[in-house]
């Protein structure tokens, strides 16, 4: 779970950064992620053109059943309902396993995190879980204590969580006292004004009780501008006060821990298989729900909008709380999806750390055996994933993995002698060299990217929807050796609970634009294999031929070119990929 939370703590400390680089004061085509660039103008993938142009007398060959590994569904919503995946061995509601998989009543999917005592909403960050687990072992040790290996490995990951753990704390505990003042006042305005939702006139005839509330005023001026509305603005204050709130609450509350009492399973075995319950929407199926829209939502009823997939069924099943997922259920949703027929599995979710990737590395390489691709969310930290772990990924825990880590492992820091002439420099007073700014930096090491990983898989980035320098959009991770492609993943609009529609951003926004891509690439040529449709998909993306800028490592401005930032140097292509997909079949 990531928040992003930075744009309005950056404002009310003076610092007027804005959070996106791109205009969010603006309207844009409520189908623009499908949309042509040449024809329209919006950096889409070209949909609408394929469908009309490429498949417009031919019909798909076979329904393409994509498993979304979420935080739940709206299997009632009204865009969504036609398009369910649907378990016809199960009897709904007769609570047995009619098709014996272990799984009772799985009509339309499975939920890994609840049972019958209900549903785990809330979970820590994964570093907290470590934490919790290291801290008693080493909380006192100190750097004279004698460790083995192992435990020299363990003491490093600890201290590293501790690190973090104070990082994000601080953050947050920051943070939310400005999304509280700016709540109070946005809500007090609104109750005096007798509404819901106060307007931006009212806001400026509110009489400030200090100066406190007078800058908050001018916060929710540039926000609302920023935002295009105040209405946009306060929603977007009510997510960041919630996730902001949670977060304290339970991802960094090392006393919490529901687990055991709303799931129940033996958490130490990662081979459990059969735990969890039927309930697919779960307490908060907004992510999933909206992720599940842009891959399928019905292309045909004239409701809501169109997913990208005109042939396709949504298999649900959740494994994300509000905090971090768990491996072992990420294994077992990769697992269910697999048996129970999925050809494409999303995972719009992400991590710093890991717990068990081995579990995860068997399901992977289970779902390669089957034939199954998997499309991941790069993150929207503005990581560079080639530097920045990020999980799950498509590399495995492996002998060749271990051997490499173990040779390029830092030396441990010891007594440092300076150099004579830094000496000299301290003598006179000149202080420590400065360290060159024109000095290139050390290049990376492309030999780990070789090490042994799964064949389909595709990490995938965001764009916007503008062809200029802002193309990527300014929160999303890259990577030149480990982001595959970039796909549209700012401002779309997709179904939310309760038969409603509204736009988010996020990598996880561009994976399943992807997902719903390889999707409708295997329904007319479903003889394609993981390795191929990630093939063509690489192969059709509309290059970026302009450079791009964004803040690297070291929050430097920098303008570099499409290609070092992704494999692919471009955006995802369904028009490009149908024609190449074409050839394939023809070359058999």
């Amino acid at each position: 779970m990531k928040l992003k939370i930075s744009l309005f703590f950056a404002l009310f400390i003076g610092l007027a950064a804005p959070l996106f680089a791109q205009d969010k004061n603006v309207t844009l085509p409520p189908n623009w992620f499908n949309l042509d660039l040449l024809t329209s103008g919006y950096f889409g993938i070209s949909t609408e053109k394929a469908y009309a142009e490429l498949l417009k007398d031919k019909k798909p060959k076979q329904k393409i059943i994509v498993a979304v590994i979420d935080g739940g569904t709206d299997i009632k919503h009204e865009d969504l309902k036609d398009v369910l995946w649907t378990n016809t061995k199960e009897i709904p509601g007769n609570g047995i396993d009619d098709d014996g998989n272990g799984y009772i009543d799985d009509v339309h999917g499975w939920n890994f995190i609840g049972s019958n005592k209900g549903n785990l909403a809330y979970d820590n960050l994964e570093l907290v879980r470590i934490k919790r687990k290291l801290e008693p072992k080493y909380k006192s040790t100190i750097p004279s204590t004698v460790l083995d290996s192992a435990e020299k490995v363990e003491f490093a990951l600890y201290n590293k969580v501790r690190t973090d753990f104070g990082k994000k704390y601080d953050e947050a505990s920051s943070a939310f006292p400005v999304y509280i003042a700016i709540k109070k006042v946005m809500d007090s305005v609104a109750f005096i004004n007798k509404k819901q939702i106060a307007s931006l006139e009212d806001i400026d005839k509110y009489k400030a009780d200090d100066e406190t509330e007078e800058y908050v005023k001018k916060i929710i001026r540039k926000g609302s501008k920023e935002d295009g509305s105040i209405e946009k603005f306060y929603k977007n204050i009510q997510k960041g006060y919630h996730e902001l709130e949670v977060m304290l609450k339970y991802n960094l509350e090392m006393k919490y821990d529901e687990r055991a009492t709303l799931v129940g399973d033996d958490y130490s075995n990662s081979a459990q298989r059969n735990y969890g319950n039927n309930d697919v929407t779960g307490p908060n199926a907004d992510h999933g729900t909206h992720v599940s829209g842009i891959i399928g939502a019905n292309r045909n009823n004239a409701l809501g909008i169109m997913g990208v997939a005109n042939h396709v069924s949504i298999m649900t099943i959740r494994v994300v709380p509000e905090g971090d997922e768990r491996d072992k259920d990420v294994a077992n949703g990769i697992r269910y999806a697999v048996d129970n027929g999925a050809r494409v599995i999303n995972m719009s979710f992400g991590k710093a750390y890991k717990w068990d990737k081995k579990a995860v590395d068997e399901a992977v390489k289970y779902a390669e055996s089957k034939g199954v691709l998997l499309v991941h969310a790069a993150g929207n930290d503005n990581s560079n994933n080639d530097i920045v772990d990020n999980f799950p990924n498509k590399y495995y825990d492996s002998p060749e993995a271990e051997a490499y880590a173990k040779a390029h492992q830092k030396p441990e820091k010891g007594l440092t002698i300076p150099k004579r002439e830094d000496m000299m420099r301290q003598g006179m007073g000149m202080g420590p060299r400065r360290p060159d700014p024109f000095a290139k930096p050390a290049p990376l090491d492309s030999a780990k990217y070789n090490l042994p990983h799964a064949s389909n898989w595709i990490e995938v980035g965001a764009s916007s929807y503008k062809d200029d320098e802002d193309l990527k959009a300014s929160f999303s991770n890259y990577g030149k050796y480990n982001v595959d492609v970039f796909a549209p993943g700012f401002m779309i609009n997709s179904t939310v609970p309760g038969s409603k529609y509204d736009e988010y951003d996020g990598t996880s926004m561009a994976a399943p634009v992807v997902s719903g891509l390889a999707a409708l690439l295997l329904s007319y040529h479903p003889e394609l294999s993981p390795a191929q449709v990630r093939e063509i998909i690489i192969k059709s993306v509309s290059k970026v031929n302009h450079k791009v800028k964004y803040k690297n490592e070291k929050d430097e401005n920098v303008r570099v070119l499409f290609s070092e930032i992704c494999v692919s140097g471009g955006i995802v292509n369904a028009y490009n990929a149908l024609k190449l997909a074409e050839s394939y079949e023809l070359s058999k």
